[in-house]
C-alpha cells in the first residue's frame, strides 16, 4: 500500500510551525537556560533518581529495601498524569481520555477495566479534577519538565514495593515526599555540582549553542536569558559552551527568575548582582547590557525595556512555565523546544512504522464502510478487522515507547501535551541548533492539516482506486 519515497519524509533537524511566524519580524530572542541553551545527556536522570531514593531512606526513613531500584531509561514520557489518590500513571488525550493500555500503578499496567471503574465507568476524566492552568489539579498532576522523567520512575518504584511487599501507605504522602525528595536535588544545588564538575559528560552540543547565538547577534537581532537556574551555575555553561565573554552577546540576563510567576507576579523587584553574584541594594531604574539581574518581574521587564508584542521570541522547554503566559497574556511569540521530537521522527520515518499506520488506515476505513453488514459472517469479518487493528495500533505504540507510546499521540488523537504544545507555542523543535537550518527572514507557514468535514476519503479508498464518498448510495434509507 505504500507509494515509494514515503519512508524518510521527515527532517528531524527541522522547524514544525502551529502558527505562521516570521523571522524577519522578530528583533528580540529570548532564551531559558537548561534543555534550551544547554541540552543534558541522560546520565543526569540517574543522578537524580538515585540521589532523590537514597534521601527518602536516609531522611524520610523509607525502607532499605529501595536500593534495590534504579532509574529505568524509557520507562516514561514526557506529558503524563497522575492521580495521587490511587497511585497511577496514564497518558490522557486532547479529549481527556486516559489512553487503555496506559494506566501504571508501580511498574505494572492496571488492566482496561480496572481503570475504567477507577474513575466510576469511565475514561473520562472531569476538567475539574485535570489541572489548572498549569498542570495541577486538585489530586491530578501533569508532568512537562525533562526533569520529571526521574520523578515519575521514583513513584512508580516506590509504589511497586510497597505493592509488592503488602505495606499499606498514604498515596498523598508518598507523592509529597518524592516531590520533595526530587526538589531537595534541585534547590540544595546537588544537580549544578554534578555538571559543573563534568561539563563534557552532561552538556551536549554546546558548539551549536554558541554558533546559533553569534549568529543572531551578527544580524543584529538582540538576546536575553531568563532562567530559573543561579548565576554561578549558568555562567559556568555558558563559558563552557560559548566561551567567558558570552555576556556580550547578551543584552539582558536574568537568573532566579522563579518562573511561572516571573510573568505574572509584580511584588518582586529586580536585584543587581555583582561578578562574585552578591546582591546590590540600589533600585533599577534601567536594565543595563553586561550586568546580571535576580528575580523580577515581566511587567517590570517591559516597562524598562519596551520590549512588546510579536517583535519578541522566546524559547523555552516548559510549556507552561515558559511559554503559556507569554503568548496567551503578553503577546509574545514563543518557540517550544522538545528534544524528544528527534527521536520520534526517526521512528516516524521507518517503514515499519509507515507500513503499521497505512494497514491501520486502510482497516479503519474498511470497518468504516462495512459496519451496515450484519449478518454472522460479516460480524465474524468485522470483529478480526477490530482485533487486527488494535494489534497494529498497539504495534505502532510501542514503536515509540512499550509503556506509554508517543508523547505527542495516542492511538489516533492527540494527547493532551500535544493539545498544550499546539496551544502555547507557535513554532517547536528539537533544539535551537535546528534555527541554523532557516535564513534569519525566513516565514514558516504551518501546514493546512485537513478538518473532519475535508477530509472525506480513508486509506482504504486512496489504496483502492475507490475515489467517491463512502457508501452515500447505502446511506440514503437513513434520512
Amino acid at each position: 500500500l505504500l507509494p515509494p519515497g514515503v519512508c524518510n519524509l521527515l527532517n528531524p533537524a527541522a522547524i514544525y510551525a502551529n502558527n505562521e511566524i516570521s523571522l524577519g519580524d522578530v528583533e528580540i530572542y529570548g532564551f531559558d537556560y537548561d534543555y534550551t541553551l544547554a541540552q543534558y545527556s541522560n546520565l543526569l536522570h540517574s543522578m537524580i533518581f538515585n540521589t532523590a531514593r537514597d534521601i527518602l531512606i536516609e531522611q524520610f526513613k523509607y525502607p532499605e529495601g529501595l536500593r534495590k531500584y534504579e532509574f529505568i531509561p524509557g520507562f516514561a514520557i514526557r506529558g503524563l498524569h497522575y492521580d495521587v489518590q490511587k497511585s497511577l500513571l496514564m497518558k490522557i488525550d486532547a479529549f481527556h481520555y486516559v489512553q487503555l493500555g496506559t494506566a501504571y500503578q508501580g511498574l505494572k499496567p492496571v488492566p482496561d477495566e480496572e481503570v475504567i471503574e477507577m474513575y466510576g465507568g469511565t475514561q473520562h476524566i472531569p476538567l475539574y479534577q485535570m489541572s489548572d492552568f498549569y498542570g495541577k489539579g486538585p489530586s491530578i498532576k501533569q508532568f512537562m519538565d525533562i526533569f520529571s522523567l526521574p520523578e515519575m520512575t521514583l513513584l512508580s518504584s516506590v509504589t511497586d514495593y510497597f505493592m509488592a511487599q503488602n505495606i499499606e501507605y498514604d498515596q498523598v504522602h508518598l507523592y509529597k515526599d518524592i516531590s520533595d525528595a526530587i526538589k531537595d536535588v534541585h534547590v540544595k544545588g546537588m544537580m549544578y555540582k554534578w555538571i559543573e564538575k563534568d561539563m563534557e559528560k552532561y552538556i551536549l552540543h554546546g558548539d551549536e549553542t554558541y554558533t546559533v547565538l553569534n549568529r543572531l547577534v551578527s544580524h543584529n537581532k538582540k538576546l536575553f536569558l531568563i532562567t530559573n537556574s543561579p548565576f554561578s551555575f549558568v555562567d559556568k555553561g555558558m563559558n563552557h559552551m560559548v566561551g567567558k565573554d558570552w555576556r556580550d552577546l547578551f543584552d539582558m540576563v536574568i537568573v532566579q527568575a522563579e518562573k511561572p510567576s516571573f510573568f505574572t507576579d509584580k511584588r518582586k523587584p529586580f536585584r543587581k548582582m555583582d561578578e562574585r553574584g552578591s546582591l546590590q541594594w540600589d533600585k533599577i531604574s534601567k536594565l543595563e547590557k553586561g550586568k546580571i539581574y535576580k528575580q523580577g518581574n515581566l511587567f517590570d521587564f517591559l516597562r524598562l525595556t519596551g520590549w512588546r508584542g510579536s517583535k519578541v521570541l522566546y524559547f523555552g522547554d516548559h510549556l507552561y512555565s515558559d511559554l503559556a503566559d507569554l503568548m496567551l497574556l503578553h503577546g509574545w511569540r514563543t518557540g517550544a523546544i522538545v528534544p524528544e521530537l528527534e527521536t520520534e521522527i526517526r521512528i516516524i520515518n521507518t517503514e515499519q512504522y509507515m507500513h503499521s499506520l497505512t494497514w491501520q488506515q486502510a482497516l479503519t476505513g474498511l470497518l468504516e464502510r462495512m459496519q451496515m453488514y450484519q449478518d454472522a459472517e460479516s460480524k465474524q469479518v468485522l470483529l478480526e478487522w477490530m482485533k487486527e487493528r488494535q494489534e497494529i495500533r498497539s504495534l505502532t505504540k510501542n514503536l515509540f515507547n512499550p509503556q506509554f507510546g508517543s508523547i505527542f499521540r495516542t492511538f489516533h488523537n492527540p494527547t493532551y501535551f500535544s493539545r498544550r504544545l499546539i496551544r502555547f507555542s507557535d513554532i517547536y523543535m528539537a533544539s535551537i541548533s535546528c534555527l541554523l537550518n532557516y535564513d534569519v527572514n525566513f516565514t514558516f507557514y504551518p501546514r493546512r492539516t485537513p478538518l473532519q468535514h475535508e477530509a472525506p476519503l480513508w486509506m482504504d479508498q486512496l489504496c483502492t482506486g475507490c475515489m467517491k464518498t463512502p457508501f452515500l448510495e447505502e446511506m440514503l434509507h437513513i434520512r
